[in-house]
């Protein structure tokens, strides 16, 4: 390889730290198991990228994925608003992973969700689909970062991590676009408390 392009490969591989991109999931889901035959898949991305520098959320983005292993049920219309009209048009899993490296440059940069739900549920999914993984290897578990922050024995869910403030929640909750919202905004916060402390 020549200089150049070992220069060119190099570049590819090295990690932005000027956002962190805060990824919410949702999926089809069940009161109870799957029905037979169906799984659950990723009906929703929702993304908010932070700047690092200033810590201010740059847009909040969903990107809807049509499912095509499994139906949205009630119980899941009720805990997400998504209907099965909602998803009729909307893009394949592929096309939201194309999106998130293109537009996001979701491998090069730092990624974050609440949880570890959403990590593992995109590696499963996208490997029984057969796309490609969007994002790196360094991910933020922003829910275990709250409650260490806090000296919480537990980690709570979102809400209640919103309500332990006294701060209210923006958007729909369940909505993968305002959860990300209300993500970074957490996010955001521990953050600034970590700087001001130095």
């Amino acid at each position: 390889m020549t200089g150049a392009g070992r220069a060119v490969a190099i570049g590819r591989m090295a990690k932005l730290l000027d956002q962190i991109l805060v990824i919410d999931l949702e999926s089809t889901c069940w009161d109870g198991p799957p029905p037979e035959g169906q799984a659950s898949e990723i009906i929703e991305v929702g993304v908010c990228p932070v700047e690092v520098a200033s810590l201010r959320r740059l847009e909040k983005r969903s990107l809807l994925v049509k499912p095509v292993r499994s139906t949205v049920s009630a119980f899941c219309t009720q805990l997400t608003t998504l209907t099965a009209e909602h998803l009729q048009n909307a893009g394949s899993l592929a096309d939201a992973v194309r999106v998130l490296k293109k537009e996001f440059r979701s491998q090069e940069r730092l990624w974050a969700s609440w949880g570890d739900y959403d990590r593992r549920q995109f590696e499963r999914v996208c490997k029984e689909l057969g796309v490609g993984y969007p994002f790196g290897v360094s991910h933020l578990n922003v829910k275990t970062l709250f409650a260490v922050a806090f000296g919480r024995g537990e980690e709570l869910p979102l809400d209640a991590a919103y309500a332990q403030l006294g701060l209210p929640m923006e958007g729909t909750h369940h909505r993968g676009a305002d959860d990300a919202w209300n993500i970074a905004g957490l996010l955001g916060l521990l953050l600034r408390r970590l700087r001001s402390e130095k």
